[in-house]
């Protein structure tokens, strides 16, 4: 198994959400962030007072796959969230040693 986390634009969340649904990919794990890159933030303007906005708003995506389906699932999200301008995010994939279900005890693939 196969832990993804990706980072995207928010505004990219329902595409990306939709390319993995039809992998048949249905769990996922969705948390506001703020980071930054290369993309160092940028300044804008308020009230007449310029300031430096440091983390920007991202979406992480946490996803939990066999093997077999990493892959094509990181290709999906690539595709979905690709604007082609700096910021689009970045995607890092792990290892997982074990899963269990709560609720079954199921454990290992059929857990996921």
């Amino acid at each position: 198994m196969k832990k993804i986390e990706a980072i995207i634009k928010p505004f990219k969340l329902e595409e990306v959400k939709e390319a993995l649904s039809e992998l048949g990919i249905e769990g996922m794990t969705v948390t506001e962030v703020k980071g930054f890159g290369r993309q160092k933030g940028h300044t804008e303007i308020y009230r007449g007072s310029e300031y430096t906005v440091d983390f920007l708003p991202k979406i992480k995506l946490e996803i939990v796959l066999a093997d077999a389906l990493v892959e094509t699932a990181a290709s999906a999200i690539v595709k979905a969230a690709k604007t082609g301008k700096i910021g689009d995010g970045k995607i890092f994939i792990s290892s997982i040693e074990e899963a269990v279900r709560i609720r079954t005890e199921e454990t290992g693939d059929k857990a996921v």
